[in-house]
């Protein structure tokens, strides 16, 4: 047995065990991804997958054992591979970090910049996407740290650490009606149509809950993934926007009215991720700790080794 063997098996179980995807994904051929995973088989003496014909249906009993084993071993391997990094390159290499719009937009920059000045041989590789996609290129090992509000802490291959906190603020144009209103209820924004966030991101969630707690319903005019886009359209005046803080905090923001809406909508988390049991390198931990005073090389070591629990901001 070998590792490509491993590869392929995981990556088949990767793409919902279709075989043409996994070779794709892996740069080879489809024949040669079942050969191998045949051949796996045939040494282990189990079936890893149930077939109907040369199609997989289904990943088997020992299969699931087969595939915990391996994903051990490939965890292993690329901690094998970072230790060769650290030691090897010093304080070099690529920190790729996975996190949304709203994180890489208005709160990376200054870490980022304080990493790179610290480590400056560091390169870093921003990828961005949904909280459920961040997780998964940490989990996929695409990305050593993830950065979201949302998902993180609902997968179990996944080490999760609060932050900081935030909540979300109300913009509006300054001649808006609301604009004069010393405190503005849900009821005021249920009859206003609102430009937010789209469902999976940035807190949108206690968003939809505090209405359907108050058994209202919004009158959602537009969704985005972009903070900046939001603000264009309040400035349009198509409606009230409902932005996190963090997209507020520049001056470019004078021309709008910013009310702060954390007794409406609650406090929001924003959490760091890492791959269960994962090796960090120095410049991995450094960046963590530049993310929060409260992020530490000790914390985080403790709680990858699964000898932490989460803590409250």
């Amino acid at each position: 047995m070998n590792l490509h063997q491993f590869k392929f098996v995981q990556e088949a179980v990767r793409r919902n065990l279709n075989l043409t995807e996994a070779a794709k994904a892996l740069h080879t051929s489809q024949p040669g991804v079942s050969k191998a995973i045949i051949e796996l088989e045939e040494e282990l003496g189990v079936e890893i997958f149930a077939r109907h014909g040369k199609r997989l249906k289904r990943v088997t009993e020992p299969g699931q054992h087969v595939l915990a084993s391996i994903e051990l071993i490939m965890r292993e391997v690329g901690n094998l591979k970072r230790i060769g990094e650290q030691f090897s390159a010093q304080d070099s290499g690529t920190l790729s970090i996975a996190t949304t719009h709203t994180q890489a937009r208005y709160v990376l920059p200054v870490p980022v910049a304080k990493l790179r000045e610290a480590y400056p041989k560091v390169n870093v590789s921003l990828h961005q996407g949904s909280p459920d996609q961040v997780a998964r290129m940490v989990i996929d090992e695409i990305a050593e740290i993830g950065i979201a509000t949302e998902s993180l802490s609902d997968y179990a291959d996944l080490v999760t650490m609060p932050c900081y906190e935030w909540q979300h603020v109300l913009v509006l144009p300054k001649e808006h009606p609301l604009a004069a209103k010393e405190r503005i209820t849900l009821e005021d924004l249920a009859a206003e149509p609102i430009i937010t966030y789209h469902p999976s991101f940035t807190g949108r969630t206690r968003i939809d809950h505090a209405f359907a707690h108050k058994k209202l319903t919004p009158r959602i005019a537009l969704e985005a993934i972009d903070s900046d886009v939001i603000k264009t359209y309040v400035r349009l005046g198509l409606g009230v926007g409902i932005v996190a803080e963090m997209a507020v905090r520049d001056e470019s923001n004078s021309d709008l009215v910013v009310r702060p809406m954390g007794h409406i909508f609650g406090v929001n988390i924003a959490r760091v991720a890492f791959k269960r049991s994962a090796y960090l390198r120095n410049f991995v931990f450094k960046f963590a700790e530049l993310l929060s005073d409260r992020l530490d090389r000790n914390l985080i070591a403790k709680a990858l080794s699964g000898q932490h629990q989460d803590y409250d901001l």
